[in-house]
């Protein structure tokens, strides 16, 4: 296991990456890197702005022939999803990230690898620390807060960047060019519920409900993979009606915007069913494997058992939570007529804990069409008014239509082709891209949003490949070469 990521090949995009991973970066908790970046690009001696709400913007003048070129800006995110295995200990407050080469990818142990959108940080990093690079005027923008609503880019003020082309630098597929995403909305509903006492002669267990893969809430959506809350409801709905088993406190899914790995449920139920209730979970185990076997295979089902709680959730509660639950809608919604291949509509069940007599449901819900998104919404909105709970819509941001005159998009697939011999593959992605939001500031800029092979994202599999990296580095020095004419 190697870490010096610094031997690899382009040194100074990995140079940056590694210094990257030392400086904390957890979203809401980005006061280290904008420091680190706004001291960085003064001691090159840049122009170097941080706004109102922490955005960094770093101005790199034209080289010598190139001043009639079309400014670039050059864009990212500064944060990272702080997403770690339940087994590792780790304070992405304050620990480095722990990156190591793996054969032919960088991956990081226990934690997310923070390649999302480090990578893309550190590429626009070695553009605008080069001496030998050819390219127009470049601004670096680099966003806060993106894994959580896309802060930075919402509170973008207009006026502030100069150019014309943005390359979004936060792709996951070298070789393709992404022209559109998804807007998203969040939704958060909560049930307030009142606390009993526990039935006599019962038994407390702690289901434990892992080992599944997670990732991106939208960009991995298409992929089956189990969604956890959803299967531990599943579970405990099945052992209300069966066992009588009570509820007395749920903690599954950790992030809005990652399909949840674990879930965790502290519960009891009449010790004379015991056996029963436990061989009915092995049960469910297996079905889960069966049902999940060719993109789950290391889902685990289990149950322990647990001191007694105090108190329980009441009945009436529980119920309407149980079914609300089961009933709301999750995963792919419906696929694109328009482009093959590519999902209009989804939702994740993100978040489902119980804290100080309120359970609180929190739900991912993205699409490319925005009719269809506030249909989403009032489906969902429907599923949880009609369990009695409380809900709200909050974070809305705006996809990205596809401008398929684009100039830039021209220039960088005859680059491409004249580079690889292929034309790169034009997509549209199920992420919220901050080009959606940064596009409704800035309406003139012509937009593209590319880079290297990065998998599993907001999972602490992330992985970036190693070669890819170096394709993608080339991509981008040999476009800026060709920027069209002011």
């Amino acid at each position: 296991m190697s870490r010096n990521l610094s031997g690899l090949n382009p040194p100074g995009i990995w140079k940056n990456f590694e210094n990257l991973c030392n400086i904390p970066r957890p979203s809401k908790k980005e006061g280290k890197i904008i420091e680190f970046m706004k001291n960085w690009g003064k001691n090159l001696g840049l122009e170097t702005i941080v706004d109102d709400i922490g955005n960094v913007i770093i101005r790199k003048p034209a080289t010598p022939g190139m001043e009639n070129k079309k400014g670039v800006i050059l864009q990212g995110h500064l944060d990272m999803v702080p997403e770690k295995n339940s087994n590792t200990e780790h304070d992405f407050e304050k620990d480095p990230i722990s990156a190591y080469i793996d054969g032919e990818w960088i991956t990081a142990n226990g934690t997310t690898l923070g390649a999302d959108n480090g990578i893309g940080i550190a590429a626009a990093m070695s553009v605008l620390e080069s001496k030998d690079l050819v390219h127009g005027q470049i601004e670096g923008l680099f966003t806060v807060d993106e894994e959580t609503g896309l802060i930075g880019a919402s509170g973008l003020k207009p006026g502030l960047l100069k150019g014309d082309i943005l390359l979004n630098l936060d792709a996951e597929g070298e070789g393709e060019l992404y022209v559109s995403c998804a807007g998203g909305t969040f939704a958060n509903a909560s049930f307030k519920y009142s606390e009993e006492s526990i039935p006599v002669n019962s038994k407390a267990y702690k289901l434990n409900l892992t080992g599944l893969k997670g990732g991106h809430s939208g960009m991995d959506i298409p992929l089956g993979r189990g969604n956890a809350n959803k299967l531990i409801f599943r579970f405990m709905r099945y052992a209300d009606k069966n066992f009588g088993l009570r509820l007395a406190e749920v903690n599954a899914g950790s992030l809005i915007n990652a399909i949840p790995r674990e879930a965790f449920a502290t519960v009891i139920v009449n010790a004379n069913k015991a056996s029963d209730f436990e061989t009915s979970l092995k049960e469910y185990e297996n079905i889960y494997k069966n049902e999940l076997k060719s993109v789950e295979p290391d889902l685990s089902f289990s149950c322990e058992s647990k001191n007694m709680p105090s108190v329980v959730i009441d009945s009436d509660t529980q119920n309407r939570l149980f079914n609300a639950i089961y009933a709301c809608p999750n995963g792919v919604i419906r696929m694109s007529n328009d482009m093959e291949g590519l999902i209009e509509t989804s939702t994740n069940l993100s978040i489902v804990k119980s804290t100080d007599q309120t359970i609180v449901i929190q739900c991912f819900l993205r699409s490319s069409v925005d009719s269809a998104k506030n249909d989403l919404e009032n489906m969902v909105e429907s599923v949880f008014q009609l369990a009695g709970a409380d809900i709200i819509f909050y974070g809305r941001f705006p996809g990205w239509k596809p401008n398929m005159d684009s100039e830039i998009l021209q220039i960088m697939q005859d680059v491409y082709n004249n580079k690889w011999g292929k034309i790169p593959k034009i997509m549209g992605i199920h992420g919220g891209l901050e080009c959606g939001v940064l596009g409704s500031v800035y309406p003139h800029w012509d937009m593209i949003s590319f880079g290297p092979t990065i998998r599993f994202v907001h999972s602490p599999d992330e992985e970036v490949n190693i070669e890819s990296v170096g394709k993608f580095w080339d991509f981008l020095v040999e476009t800026l070469k060709n920027v069209p004419a002011k």
